[in-house]
């Protein structure tokens, strides 16, 4: 019986076996056909590519490429041009720039034309740096970083007016140089014949000792001009019988003509030598020069109440107003009786001094320049 079982279940085992050798060796088949048939597709799409980059790649390089490369080389290069002008706007003509390259390059130099206008043509693009030159005045430097096939144009420049001494001042002391700048201050007259001291045209100038001031002020007040200017307000005065306690003729005219040269006097002592020696301020008018007009305007009405401090700090112009205030009131010691107002005639002799001294500082600032061939710029020298 257990023999009859082997008999029938041997064939069973033994085909069983097969069987299953069979199915592996079938997937294997269908495993290898399966890559065949997946990797000659893409051998035969990725032949053409390859023989279709090796084609055309050079074509494509020859007729885009080059040219592209071709015309940046063409825009790369830029130019730089700009204007420059003195410190009352006017165009300066035969001005030197000169452009020096920061990437060793070479650089170049040019002239100003007659409207103060330069350029620098086939300039290569990267980090640039410009000096500006012209006799007489303080030489201005810029640089900048110009990108290519850039028409740069550069700001304003503005050369200030320089000092006479700035060659040299390498060693001097603050007194030295403040000396030589007031020296240049002194020749400044509008028409060539108005002092115009209390102005200075160098925005860092050295600041003024006590001495600078008493004698600024003492030349202030004892010039020609200032005695001519006064006599003609006396005699408007004694024409409008202002003051009319002095009476006429010459008598009446000697006493208006004290009356005025003493506002003068104790105005310009007051509030531009003794309360700015105490105050450590300085009694001149900076003049800016840039800027829009409207920012001038202010500047200038601004510098009516407010000074510069002998540390270079802005702040209040105590020396101004409270000089006006101290000059109404001793101008009371010597005005006739009848006119006497008191405190009325002081505070407003003061308000009309600081609306004066406003009207003044924008005439500086816009018209004074133009009309005052002394300027220090005029002659040699360099801030």
């Amino acid at each position: 019986m257990w023999d009859a079982i082997k008999d029938v279940t041997q064939p069973m085992t033994v085909d069983s076996t097969r069987v299953s050798a069979a199915l592996r060796f079938g997937k294997r088949i269908s495993l290898c056909l399966c890559v065949l048939l997946f990797s000659f597709p893409c051998r035969s799409q990725q032949a053409p590519a390859i023989g279709a980059e090796k084609s055309v790649l050079p074509d494509s390089q020859s007729i885009e490429a080059f040219p592209s490369g071709e015309q940046t080389d063409q825009q790369r290069f830029g130019t730089i041009s700009g204007t420059v002008v003195d410190q009352s706007g006017a165009r300066i003509t035969g001005a030197l720039i000169k452009l020096v390259r920061q990437d060793e390059l070479p650089g170049a130099e040019v002239l100003s034309d007659e409207n103060g206008q330069f350029s620098f043509s086939n300039v290569a693009p990267g980090l640039f740096h410009l000096a500006i030159t012209s006799e007489g005045l303080a030489p201005q430097e810029f640089s900048g970083n110009m990108h290519p096939g850039e028409a740069y144009v550069t700001p304003l420049f503005r050369l200030i007016i320089a000092t006479q001494v700035t060659e040299v001042h390498v060693g001097l002391t603050r007194e030295e140089l403040a000396d030589a700048q007031i020296k240049d201050q002194e020749k400044q007259r509008v028409f060539g014949f108005i002092p115009n001291f209390y102005v200075s045209y160098v925005p860092d100038a050295a600041p003024l000792a006590p001495r600078h001031k008493f004698a600024l002020a003492w030349k202030s007040a004892t010039d020609p001009v200032t005695f001519a200017a006064v006599g003609v307000v006396a005699g408007f005065d004694q024409a409008g019988d202002r003051w009319g306690a002095y009476g006429q003729g010459t008598r009446g005219y000697a006493k208006r003509f004290g009356a005025s040269y003493g506002d003068v006097f104790t105005g310009t002592f007051i509030g531009s030598a003794i309360l700015p020696s105490v105050l450590k301020q300085d009694p001149r008018y900076f003049y800016k020069g840039r800027g829009s007009k409207r920012s001038r305007i202010l500047y200038a009405l601004a510098n009516s109440v407010i000074c510069k401090s002998d540390n270079g700090h802005w702040q209040p112009n105590y020396s101004s107003i409270a000089g006006n205030l101290a000059a109404g009131g001793i101008s009371n010691l010597y005005y006739p009786a009848n006119d006497r107002n008191g405190i009325g005639t002081v505070v407003t002799t003061a308000l009309i001094r600081l609306g004066e001294t406003a009207v003044a500082n924008i005439f500086q600032e816009f018209v004074a320049p133009k009309m005052t061939p002394n300027l220090p710029s005029r002659g040699a020298g360099q801030p």
